[in-house]
């Protein structure tokens, strides 16, 4: 049944709810993107379109700026080195698409070493699907972590002279990176959107997300460069990931209440064995069933939002707005369904007599014209955008990766569920470790105990719900399934080197940092 929706009824992306795209992302795009929006203050500005040879950036276009930059003597040993040369650049420098396949293989854009990475990029190929704009506007809620992140990440740079300002500190790879880009001009015309009016409707799950920022960045001196970027990487695409399942399931109670301000009870069991048919790995999928079955209202919720916002003639560019649409859709009256009923009929008018009784037979148990406009705009939209949201949940969250949150195994019958791979897990406990004495951060050792503690009352991350209050009723196969699951837990630490049992006794068996900061 073709539905005929005009182009503001047909689109589903808001700003002030998620400003990404239910696309299918990749999350070393999104950083390259986001760089860009810290470079440019929120701004998202347009390339200049490149034409000829210079249409595409390729590995022998890099290989060529190599070979002038070691003739000016900026570097050396490029010429004597060429298969060496050629294997730094494809793995340490660029990102690829179709990497492997000498047919398809293209460089999308280089690695996010550094803030200046967006220089050099293949616009086409380097689409985050407004993504970045989402981590941009969650940094926001604390602009100042956003200033710390953007320092750290332009070390080496002056901005104002566009040169190198230093070698000692920089790592080789963000040293060959800002020698690529030092002659390239910026080759942006400057748009004028920006982000800087809107506020994360989540705020204090942006500032959870800040404030773990700002924890990775106090290990700035003591990690090398490589693998605090490789933790940035990680804890964005989980920050992401567990920012839209919590909008998922909070954002039709927000339109009950009439408040973005309701109680949020999500939470989680991840499964730690890496075995599908675990006692645990039931209780994960299940978890994920439901988050699943939610994306349903979610969209709902969001067509509801976005017509609300259309009826008082409010743009989607300043979070006040969505306060007013929320409070319009938990009091609507007569003369605001009295704007949808001339909508629904242009809608059936534009229908033949079959699809006509179709959309009727649909829409027939709901006595408002606005909903009844609602479950049309769903009936055309509903498939193409869940079957989207799914992939952007995987894609966020990593599915089957050592830094996901979420897995699947290769079987119908294993469906997803939630875990904890093992990067994830190390750059979450890199950030548990640290704690405030209110003048300066310091490393301390962990229980297991208040390790899964934390991890339960920080995130939401259930590992051992035997103590918790969602399970207080469970029976012995779910208390036998925790018990499990706690024991691979500690297993999995055991492998990233975080515990080691010096001893039976109790008090000696903790989580100690890899990296020691004294109080």
């Amino acid at each position: 049944m073709p539905i005929k929706l005009n182009k503001e009824e047909s689109v589903f992306r808001n700003e002030l709810i998620f400003a990404g795209d239910a696309k299918q992302v990749n999350i070393d795009n999104t950083l390259v993107n986001l760089f860009m929006l810290l470079r440019h203050n929120g701004v998202r500005p347009k390339q200049r379109a490149r034409s000829g040879d210079n249409a595409i950036i390729e590995v022998e276009t890099i290989k060529e700026i190599f070979r002038r930059l070691e003739l000016s003597d900026a570097v050396s040993g490029f010429r004597d080195n060429p298969l060496g040369t050629e294997l730094w650049i494809r793995s340490n420098l660029v990102n690829m698409v179709y990497r492997g396949n000498s047919d398809k293989e293209k460089i999308s854009s280089l690695r996010p070493i550094h803030l200046e990475s967006y220089r050099l990029r293949n616009a086409t190929t380097t689409r985050d699907y407004n993504n970045a704009d989402q981590v941009f506007l969650m940094l926001g809620a604390e602009p100042a972590i956003r200033d710390e992140l953007i320092s750290f990440l332009s070390e080496g740079w002056d901005k104002v002279t566009g040169q190198i300002n230093t070698y000692d500190s920089l790592d080789v790879d963000s040293l060959g990176l800002l020698q690529l880009i030092k002659n390239v001009g910026a080759g942006f015309i400057t748009s004028s959107t920006g982000l800087n009016s809107i506020k994360p409707i989540l705020e204090k799950q942006a500032k959870l997300f800040c404030e773990d920022i700002r924890k990775l960045l106090v290990y700035k001196r003591i990690i090398p460069r490589n693998v605090m970027i490789d933790y940035l990487k990680t804890i964005t695409s989980f920050h992401l990931s567990i920012y839209l399942q919590k909008l998922i399931q909070l954002l039709p109670k927000m339109i009950k209440a009439g408040t973005i301000e309701v109680d949020s009870q999500w939470s989680i069991v991840v499964d730690l064995t890496d075995n599908v048919d675990s006692k645990v790995a039931s209780l994960a999928a299940a978890d994920v069933e439901i988050m699943s079955n939610s994306i349903y209202d979610y969209i709902k919720a969001t067509f509801q939002i976005n017509a609300a916002l259309r009826r008082l003639a409010l743009n989607k560019t300043n979070s006040d707005h969505l306060a007013k649409a929320l409070e319009i859709l938990s009091n609507r009256d007569d003369h605001f369904d009295l704007y949808f009923n001339m909508l629904w009929d242009a809608i059936v008018q534009n229908l033949n007599d079959d699809d006509r009784n179709l959309l009727e037979e649909i829409a027939k148990y709901e006595t408002k014209h606005f909903d009844k406009y609602i479950e049309a705009i769903m009936k055309a939209r509903t498939g193409y955008l869940y079957s989207y949201h799914v992939q952007l949940l995987d894609a966020l969250s990593q599915k089957n990766t050592e830094r996901g949150i979420l897995a699947q195994g290769r079987s119908r019958k294993h469906p997803r569920r939630f875990v904890l791979g093992t990067r994830l897990l190390e750059a979450l406990v890199q950030i548990l470790v640290l704690r405030n004495d209110g003048n300066k951060y310091y490393t301390t050792s962990l229980s297991i105990e208040e390790l899964t503690q934390e991890l339960r009352e920080r995130y939401g991350l259930i590992i051992n719900g035997n103590d918790d209050s969602r399970f207080a009723d469970s029976n012995v196969y779910t208390k036998q399934a925790f018990r499990e699951n706690l024991t691979a837990f500690k297993s999995k630490l055991r492998q990233i080197g975080f515990y080691t049992e010096l001893s039976d006794a109790y008090i000696l068996q903790k989580v100690r940092p890899r990296y020691i900061l004294n109080a």
